[in-house]
């Protein structure tokens, strides 16, 4: 893989730069495909720029349904053709007394990291306001099944569930352009939720949002393309497409925004 590879990304993405270059290595050498954990947007941009570098081999992602912002990576030789199954996702409903207790994307996420399960393993959480879905490795379906027996105080029971039972989820990423000086956190918080640069800065620095899903306090930090930032009480915000520069050479940009 070329060196230069490394200065297109962030120094912390290097150790992910050499996973994609030992998939890519694997599948070369043994000629067959190579399917990932779920990745994040970001690590889906990355695969995409390394593998389409290459040419030998060719990826596909599939996360369960079309909209699924976690995916598994499929990398594989010409001669493969790619199905559905091949992906080797299951997914479960959690079947919770409904009248008496309420659950939350924090709750199941928190009760499946605490349950010692890699975050690597499950892909997206989905509600439509009542019911509740994930998707996992289907490797690890049997031992989440066995595992996962309440969420906080609430008595739990995970159903397997077939891809044509998957309940339609309520949260709806809107599209939405707009103009940046920079593309600094703060700065971005501050124009998509119409509050002050001081308050999205204070947000930041006080463990209110989560890059990638980790907790980041850097107000400075400059966006990449798919990085995912969430603000607690706010929402998401996902960096689509840098479009350009406009004539007072302002950044112009597609989001993807999720708004509570």
């Amino acid at each position: 893989m070329d060196a230069n590879i490394y200065q297109h990304f962030r120094k912390a993405e290097a150790l992910f730069i050499d996973q994609v270059a030992g998939w890519l290595q694997e599948v070369s050498d043994q000629y067959r495909p190579y399917l990932t954990d779920f990745l994040d947007p970001r690590q889906q941009y990355i695969v995409e720029a390394i593998v389409g570098e290459k040419g030998e081999q060719h990826y596909q992602f599939d996360g369960g349904y079309l909209a699924a912002e976690r995916k598994r990576a499929l990398i594989y030789p010409e001669y493969f053709v790619p199905t559905q199954e091949d992906f080797d996702i299951q997914l479960f409903e959690i079947h919770y007394p409904t009248k008496f207790a309420t659950l939350s994307h924090g709750k199941v996420l928190g009760t499946l990291v605490n349950a010692g399960i890699k975050r690597e393993v499950f892909g997206d959480i989905m509600t439509d306001g009542d019911r509740w879905q994930f998707f996992v490795t289907a490797s690890m379906a049997d031992y989440i099944q066995t595992q996962i027996t309440q969420i906080g105080r609430i008595g739990v029971r995970l159903e397997p569930k077939d891809y044509t039972e998957l309940l339609v989820p309520k949260d709806a990423w809107s599209l939405e352009h707009t103009t940046a000086s920079s593309l600094r956190i703060d700065g971005l918080i501050s124009a998509v939720y119409n509050i002050s640069r001081q308050r999205s800065k204070e947000l930041v620095e006080n463990g209110k949002i989560k890059l990638n899903w980790q907790v980041f306090e850097r107000p400075d930090f400059e966006l990449g393309l798919r990085d995912i930032i969430s603000v607690r009480g706010f929402g998401r915000i996902q960096l689509r497409e840098i479009e350009g520069k406009s004539k007072k050479d302002k950044y112009r940009l597609l989001l993807g925004v999720l708004r509570k």
